[in-house]
């Protein structure tokens, strides 16, 4: 091999996992642990996933659904499991990165392999004959009525429970939230009016949304979204000046320590299977999603961020037992 080959061949090595990284060849089903109830954003992309993953590792692809405490029970579980490749968990990669500043898992977002699939956005939808009929409205509630604001979340680590504290933090008032084991069961409870409003993923709303058994007030997004059957959404920075907002990075994980040769391997199904694939890509359109496929250090550099700006709304909203910078998350 000449010199230029050899370079390339190196740097090929140090990303799929190194010279002695050989292929993973599981011998017994593999289990991914989703860390909240049926039917919710996390549930819809690992069971999207596991086909494709069967077919590239030849082994059963087990899911499991272990809801509670907002997402730590099941991710726990995941990580208390036995380092070999077998367990993964899966959900939004910035409350992965946030167990640790709510007390929930002494964990953070750098102590797990990050394989991202989808970008995912939260938005801000009332029931029908709410009293809040527009964003503005609710701000002015969050101020004057905090009680009369309930709002219905997966739990503080979800990613709706980080936007209603997205929304709080720009307001300065407060709100009542009200939890439940899931994005799903949430939605349903803004449906039937449990609650006036959620701020759950559009994965989760979308169907409700395009039903008008729910209605939009603003997406957790940077500009306006344009959603089929749905129409246009505004971008709730514009609607309440100083809310900060951040992609919603989903995909699944398991714990540093796991094999070198399955790192390596899930690395090149994630470039060479998931990066094509048409399940996922059919997933995404149905539901008003982005394509997001990587893997390693970079699916790090994209999540921080976002863990960043949840981990210091939920400190300075007050539901926090960690300071964000004791775990190494500086203030954005």
């Amino acid at each position: 091999m000449n010199l230029k080959g050899l370079a390339v061949g190196l740097v090929l090595a140090a990303v799929l996992g190194g010279p002695a990284a050989a292929e993973w060849k599981p011998d017994k089903p593999v289990r991914i642990i989703v860390p909240w109830g049926a039917g919710g954003s996390t549930d819809q992309l690992v069971r999207t996933l596991a086909g494709d993953l069967e077919e590239a590792l030849g082994q059963k692809v087990v899911v499991v659904n272990q809801p509670g405490g907002a997402g730590a029970v099941g991710t726990k579980a995941a990580l208390e499991s036995p380092l070999d490749g077998y367990t993964w968990t899966a959900g939004a990669a910035k409350d992965l990165g946030t167990y640790g500043v709510t007390g929930a898992i002494e964990t953070q977002l750098k102590d797990w392999h990050l394989y991202l699939a989808v970008i995912n956005f939260t938005i801000l939808s009332v029931n029908p004959d709410s009293q809040f009929q527009s964003a503005s409205a609710v701000a002015e509630g969050m101020r004057t009525d905090p009680g009369a604001v309930t709002i219905a979340t997966g739990g503080i680590n979800s990613a709706g429970g980080a936007s209603a504290e997205a929304l709080k933090a720009a307001v300065g008032g407060d709100y009542k939230m009200v939890t439940y084991d899931g994005g799903s069961p949430a939605v349903k409870a803004a449906v039937a009016h449990e609650t006036e409003m959620t701020t759950q993923l559009i994965s989760e709303q979308y169907e409700m949304l395009r039903a008008k058994r729910l209605k939009p007030l603003g997406a957790f997004t940077r500009t306006a979204v344009e959603l089929p059957d749905i129409g246009k959404i505004e971008s709730i920075t514009q609607l309440v000046p100083g809310t900060k907002v951040g992609p919603v990075y989903f995909g699944i994980w398991a714990p540093k320590g796991i094999p070198d040769e399955v790192v390596a391997t899930m690395g090149r199904i994630w470039e060479q299977k998931i990066k094509q694939s048409e399940r996922l890509k059919g997933y995404a359109q149905s539901k008003g999603l982005a394509v997001n496929v990587v893997s390693g250090e970079v699916a790090y550099q994209q999540a921080f961020p976002s863990t960043q700006i949840n981990a210091w709304q939920i400190h300075d909203g007050g539901k926090s037992k960690v300071s964000p910078e004791t775990l190494g998350i500086p203030r954005p």
